[in-house]
């Protein structure tokens, strides 16, 4: 019987986990978006009723780890490669002493959410970028030449 809790207490702990992920997710996608004052005043002027799934999370919306996890993780000096400007992540040698500064009461547990939200920013913006680079090359592919055409009739 014993063993029937673990397991259930593993899968409750596996789905905050991805709810969690899903959670950053969300929030990385939104950050150039507008914030949740703007939100609920365009809905107001659009006379709609806000949706709480398109509604812009703040970072009160997550659970008090969550919340040091993003606290810490601003303190963290950002890597970029140097010839192509991409975004590397993270740069983690000051964090053990990050962690003693703020007694982190649980480092695993934000070291873990720390890490998921480095590796969803990271994939967020190597996508952008690679979408970029296509349009750019697009752009290239023509020449430069903009060809327009008159019709008359």
């Amino acid at each position: 019987m014993g063993n029937r809790d673990s397991e259930r207490l593993g899968k409750f702990y596996w789905e905050q986990v991805a709810e969690i992920a899903r959670l950053l997710e969300k929030r990385v996608k939104q950050s150039n978006s507008i914030d949740i004052d703007k939100y609920l005043r365009i809905c107001e002027e659009l006379g709609q009723e806000p949706d709480p799934d398109k509604m812009p999370l703040e970072i009160s919306d997550f659970p008090s780890e969550v919340q040091v996890a993003f606290f810490i993780f601003g303190f963290l000096e950002d890597v970029w490669e140097g010839a192509s400007g991409t975004y590397l992540g993270k740069v983690w040698a000051n964090l053990e002493y990050l962690f003693t500064l703020y007694k982190v009461e649980e480092p695993k547990t934000v070291l873990c959410i720390m890490k998921m939200y480095e590796g969803i920013i990271v994939e967020e913006k190597s996508k952008k970028a690679e979408k970029k680079r296509k349009a750019d090359e697009r752009r290239s592919a023509g020449g430069g030449k903009n060809f327009t055409h008159n019709v008359k009739g």
